[in-house]
């Protein structure tokens, strides 16, 4: 297990942002003196070591997104905790947001937006996330979007995604996007920062250069294997 993260810091219109790589798509980030966990898994954190959280998002129910071990090391009678409906299902008080919501909680500007498979199937025929069922999240932070695109493939809503300072994209066949699939999502929207994310043993340099003529499109790879 990791015990030392590596952790970016941005600059936002109300104040400073950081987001520490934990590990998979496990993401902590604290801004306006908010700390808010992303997708906890302890396979790849000793959560009782982090800070107690104010905001927990879930993408989904599945056990590497939604961890309820994790979950009680970092939650509070306080912590607000958001999920699809599936794993709203399985949790406690929660705020449950599907497909297409918009809430402001916390302080924070949270939508939700569609997660989903289009050609990877298990072998009884059904998708590994199906349509309507998962969640991304796009969070304002200041004057910064951040997209949290879950698990997914290139599907079409991306493109009409607007004006994405950071992008987390997954890149692990089969369950999500190629490094190929993750680089034509890219050029859709054109985040300013890409980091691909849950990525497993995926060559992260052949994303590198996919993008490596898209100017306007830094692409940053970080340890969250």
């Amino acid at each position: 297990m990791e015990t030392s993260f590596e952790t970016d810091i941005f600059s936002t219109s109300a104040g400073e942002l950081s987001i520490t790589f934990l590990g998979h798509a496990s993401l902590l980030i604290t801004f306006n003196g908010k700390t808010i966990f992303i997708d906890p898994f302890g396979k790849v954190a000793d959560y009782s070591s982090l800070p107690k959280a104010d905001i927990i998002l879930s993408t989904h129910e599945h056990f590497d997104h939604l961890d309820p071990q994790a979950l009680a090391a970092i939650r509070t009678p306080e912590t607000i905790l958001i999920l699809n409906p599936a794993g709203a299902s399985q949790v406690a008080n929660a705020i449950t947001m599907r497909n297409g919501d918009k809430k402001t909680v916390g302080g924070l500007s949270i939508e939700a937006v569609p997660a989903y498979n289009l050609l990877h199937k298990r072998e009884d025929g059904q998708p590994y996330h199906p349509k309507g069922i998962g969640n991304g999240y796009i969070l304002t932070l200041g004057d910064l979007r951040l997209y949290l695109a879950g698990d997914t493939e290139n599907i079409p809503e991306m493109k009409g995604l607007k004006a994405i300072d950071m992008a987390f994209l997954p890149m692990n066949l089969p369950y999500t996007m190629s490094p190929e699939m993750v680089a034509e999502a890219a050029k859709g929207f054109k985040p300013r920062i890409l980091y691909p994310y849950h990525f497993g043993d995926t060559a992260t340099k052949k994303l590198l250069d996919l993008l490596k003529n898209e100017k306007e499109i830094e692409v940053r790879i970080r340890k969250l294997a």
